[in-house]
């Protein structure tokens, strides 16, 4: 699957620990992210950087941070 790169606004919590906030797509279209269930890193290589578990309305979704950079995985 390809990968979109998205801007996400995040804020610093204890220690290192990033928590996403609000996601904007390319186009402009934006997603409020109510609630974030998961953080990991691939054990296998499955893919790049840390995944989130986030929550974005009522539909669960991953994000993805490699470096400075964040994705979603586009269908």
């Amino acid at each position: 699957m390809p990968k979109t790169y998205v801007t996400v606004d995040f804020e610093n919590g204890p220690g290192s620990a990033v928590r996403p906030k609000k996601i904007y797509w390319p186009d402009g279209k934006s997603w409020e992210i109510t609630r974030m269930l998961f953080v990991s890193e691939s054990p296998d290589g499955e893919y790049e950087g840390i995944r989130y578990t986030v929550v974005i309305g009522s539909a669960q979704k991953y994000l993805y941070k490699d470096g400075d950079r964040w994705y979603v995985m586009s269908p």
